[in-house]
């Protein structure tokens, strides 16, 4: 008998989906952006190095998101974002921890007592403190500047990136090409999932306030990408979806839930965070706007789809699973 892998979804939950206009929380948004990025370049200093920067992403966990094992030497840490307890926790696999809370507190503040954490758990470490992907790239420890944390907003962000991972793992499993895994991009604040056609891509222009041999990296090969911002970019929390170089006919493909749109200046399908958050089946919208934004890279790209995707059948009987 067939194991019934997850419980069946119900009517909209609002609770799930909760509500995060970026207005209420930009300057928090701001602040732990930086945060991010401090814990983010520490994983990418010590990490081995993986195709497309995956060696650098952060991964939503049930309390927030982790860096995973990071090797120091012959020596395994971990640093956690936990935002139920609001800190930021570092464990090492000798049994020894210390923590920062996250609190209202300047960027050089967290930047301080962060590597002060680590000097006293032995890890001692220094790491490139120019932000990335920002306008204002003061360094860490210069940031007195960006100071703000309000511990409800930074949760409702983390409860969001936690729906819309569970939803996009759903749709990566769909793919039997190569993907990367559903992962938090600290450099642009944002949570995505990539498919790639298996074909070279021309070589990338690059990305504001990013060096050009990491987008050049990043965008090596054909994508389709789909995936989740508070906000940054275009002003309203959004799910996204791009495909990377964009085939002609991309942009006038029929995509699905109606509120979907195709966005002239970032090139990209945005569906609106509230249209999903509001939506009867929130799931269904989303797995909707993944799946038809990937067909319409997929059929204006000429990939070779019965070679990347499990069967129709096999995806049904996998819906239906997790449906009933």
């Amino acid at each position: 008998m067939e194991r019934d892998r997850s419980p069946a979804v119900q009517v909209n939950d609002l609770e799930a989906w909760p509500v995060l206009p970026l207005e209420s929380w930009e300057a928090t948004y701001a602040t732990l952006h930086r945060w991010m990025q401090i814990v983010g370049k520490i994983r990418l200093a010590l990490c081995a190095d993986f195709n497309h920067w995956w060696h650098a992403t952060l991964y939503v966990t049930p309390r927030g998101l982790t860096t995973g094992p990071i090797p120091y030497g012959q020596r395994m840490f971990q640093m956690d974002f936990d935002f139920l307890k609001h800190e930021l926790r570092v464990t090492t696999a000798d049994d020894e921890s210390g923590s920062i809370p996250l609190v209202p507190r300047s960027v050089a503040d967290f930047y301080h007592e962060t590597l002060a954490t680590l000097a006293a758990l032995r890890l001692p470490m220094t790491i490139w403190t120019t932000p990335v992907e920002v306008e204002d790239r003061t360094p860490f420890e210069e940031d007195h500047k960006h100071a703000s944390y309000d511990p409800e907003k930074a949760q409702r962000c983390w409860r969001i990136l936690l729906q819309a991972y569970r939803v996009l793992t759903l749709f990566r499993g769909r793919f039997i090409g190569k993907v990367s895994p559903v992962h938090f991009f600290w450099g642009s604040f944002d949570l995505a999932v990539t498919r790639f056609s298996g074909r070279p891509a021309p070589q990338h222009a690059g990305v504001p306030n990013l060096a050009r041999f990491v987008a050049r990296e990043a965008y090596s090969h054909e994508v389709s990408s789909c995936g989740f911002w508070p906000g940054a970019g275009h002003g309203e929390p959004a799910f996204y979806a791009y495909a990377y170089p964009e085939p002609q006919g991309f942009k006038q493909h029929q995509v699905q839930p109606n509120e979907a749109y195709y966005h002239e200046t970032l090139r990209e399908f945005i569906l609106p965070y509230e249209a999903v958050r509001m939506a009867n089946m929130p799931d269904d919208a989303l797995l909707a706007f993944a799946q038809t934004t990937y067909e319409a890279a997929a059929i204006s790209g000429n990939w070779d789809r019965e070679a990347l995707e499990r069967s129709h059948t096999l995806r049904w009987r996998e819906r239906h699973s997790w449906y009933r």
